[in-house]
C-alpha cells in the first residue's frame, strides 16, 4: 500500500500537523496522490473545535470510506482532533476506520501505516503531550507562504475551549529550533512566514521564564529572504508596549493584529473565563491605533454565551460598531462536553445564536465597505497569488489580509506576473471584503 492521501480540517495548526506527516510519509517512500480515489491509505486529519467541525469531520470520514467500495482504498486512517478528543467512538461507531491517531502520537504515522494490516482497529492516542520536532515537512499552502507553529498547547482554559484537554498544556519550541525552520523555508522560497499558536503571546514563558514574541519577531525579520512576518492569536491581556514598539519598527512585521476578545461585557467575559475587561480591550484598541495608525486589527467574537442577555449582547452590537475593527469573525457559542461552559444555566437556542450572528455580521459588513471605499485611490503593496483567468484579472493580498480568512485584491497589470512577487496596486473600486484595481 504505497500510494496515499490526505484531508485535514480545521485550523492552521491542524495543517502543520497534517505537513509534518505528509513528510515523514514522503520520506519513508509513500506516494502521495491529489486524487482520493487512486489512494491505497486515507488519512483524514480532523477538527472537533466546535460542533460544525466535528460534523464536518464525520462526513469527510463517511465520504472517503466510500472508497473502500468504490476506490483502491485499503486502510482508513483518523487523525487529529476529533481522533484524540472520541477515540473510542471514533473506533466502534464508524467500523471502516482501521486505526485512530491522536494528537500526541501522529509522529508514528510511518510506522502506523507500514503496519496498518497487521494491526487494524487499534488506538494510538496518548494522553502525555507531544511536540514534534526536527521531523520533515511537506508543505501544502503556496510556496511563497508558510505557517511558522511556535508553540502547542494552551494554558488560558477558557470555560468554552476543548482545546487544552485536547492538545494540552502550552509548550513553546526553542527559539534556535523556530529559527532554523524559518531559515530553511526562506532558502525554499517562502516569502511570507505567519506565525501561529494558540496564543502566541505567551511563547516562551514556559521554557525562558519571560515572555518572548517580541524578541523571536525581531530576530525572525533579520532573515534575509523574508519579506512578511504576519503574527496570529495575540491575546489582549499579553499585548505589551514592547510588543507594539516591536511592529512599530520591523518593517517587515505586518501591522496586522490578530487579536481575539470575544466579548465586550464585563459578566459575559468573566463567565467564559477570560482574563481581561471592556475598559482593558478598549484602552489597548487606542493605544494600537495611536501607536500604529495603519493598524489593521482582527478579533473573533462569540455570540450566544450561556446567559447572555438581550442587553449584553446590545452592548456587544454597539461595542462593534464603535471600535470598526478592520477584520471580525463572529461564531455562534457551540456547547462541547468536558468543558465548564457546558454546564451553565441560561443555554441560548440556535435561531437565536444565529439571529445575534446575522445583526453583528451585518454591522461588520457595513463598517467594512466603508473603510475599503475610503482606500479608493490608494496605493497598496500586494502579494500576488495567482491569475483568475474567467474575470481576467490577478490577485492577492495586502499586509491587512491574511491567508484564507480575509478578502482579496483583485488588479489588472500589463505584464506576466508570478505567484510570491510583490506589486503596488493603485485601489479603482471597493466592495465589503475585496478591492479592485490596477497594478501601478
Amino acid at each position: 500500500m504505497n500510494k496515499l492521501a490526505l484531508v485535514s480540517l480545521g485550523c492552521s495548526k491542524n495543517l502543520v500537523d497534517a505537513e509534518q506527516m505528509l513528510g515523514m510519509l514522503t520520506e519513508a517512500g509513500f506516494e502521495i496522490v491529489e486524487n482520493e480515489e487512486d489512494a491505497q491509505v486515507l488519512i483524514v486529519n480532523t477538527c472537533t473545535f466546535i460542533e460544525s467541525a466535528k460534523n464536518e469531520s464525520i462526513e469527510c470520514i463517511l465520504e472517503l470510506a466510500q472508497y473502500k467500495k468504490s476506490g483502491k482504498c485499503r486502510a482508513l486512517i483518523v487523525t487529529g482532533c476529533m481522533a484524540q478528543r472520541y477515540k473510542e467512538q471514533v473506533l466502534t461507531e464508524i467500523p471502516e476506520v482501521d486505526a485512530v491517531v491522536g494528537t500526541n502520537e501522529y509522529n508514528k504515522i510511518v510506522e502506523i501505516v507500514k503496519n496498518i494490516a497487521e494491526l487494524k482497529n487499534r488506538l494510538y492516542c496518548s494522553e502525555e503531550p507531544l511536540l514534534c520536532e526536527n521531523v520533515p515537512r511537506l508543505r501544502t499552502t503556496a510556496p511563497y507562504t508558510a505557517f511558522l507553529r511556535i508553540a502547542e498547547g494552551c494554558d488560558n482554559r477558557c470555560t468554552y475551549c476543548v482545546i487544552p484537554s485536547i492538545r494540552g498544556r502550552y509548550r513553546s519550541r526553542r527559539m534556535e529550533d523556530i529559527l532554523l525552520e524559518a531559515q530553511t523555508m526562506a532558502e525554499e522560497g517562502v516569502r511570507e512566514l505567519v506565525v501561529i499558536a494558540q496564543d502566541t503571546t505567551r511563547y516562551g514563558e514556559d521554557i525562558y521564564g519571560e515572555y518572548r514574541l517580541a524578541e523571536l519577531l525581531r530576530q525572525l525579520c533579520r532573515i534575509e529572504k523574508i519579506a512578511w512576518v504576519r503574527v496570529h492569536y495575540c491575546y489582549p491581556e499579553l499585548v505589551t508596549d514592547a510588543l507594539l514598539d516591536v511592529f512599530a519598527e520591523e518593517e517587515k512585521l505586518c501591522n496586522y493584529l490578530d487579536i481575539p476578545i470575544q466579548h465586550c461585557n464585563d459578566a459575559v467575559l468573566k463567565r467564559m473565563g477570560r482574563r481581561t475587561n471592556k475598559k482593558e480591550i478598549c484602552a489597548l484598541i487606542q493605544k494600537i491605533r495611536t501607536k500604529l495608525p495603519d493598524a489593521a486589527i482582527r478579533t473573533s467574537l462569540i455570540v450566544g454565551f450561556p446567559g447572555e442577555t438581550e442587553e449584553q449582547f446590545a452592548e456587544l452590537l454597539d461595542f462593534v460598531k464603535e471600535m470598526r475593527f478592520d477584520r471580525l469573525g463572529v461564531f455562534t457559542y457551540s456547547r462541547e462536553e468536558d468543558t465548564p461552559a457546558y454546564q451553565l444555566d441560561g443555554q441560548i437556542e440556535e435561531e437565536e445564536k444565529e439571529r445575534r450572528q446575522e445583526m453583528i455580521m451585518l454591522a461588520q459588513s457595513e463598517i467594512s465597505e466603508e473603510l475599503n471605499q475610503a482606500k479608493i485611490g490608494s496605493v497598496q503593496r500586494v502579494l500576488v497569488e495567482d491569475r483568475d483567468e474567467i474575470i481576467k484579472s490577478y490577485y492577492g493580498r495586502t499586509y491587512a489580509d491574511s491567508l484564507d480568512i480575509d478578502g482579496k485584491v483583485f488588479f489588472k497589470a500589463s505584464r506576466k506576473l508570478k505567484g510570491g512577487t510583490f506589486v503596488d496596486v493603485t485601489i479603482e473600486q471597493a466592495l465589503e471584503y475585496d478591492l479592485f484595481g490596477r497594478e501601478s
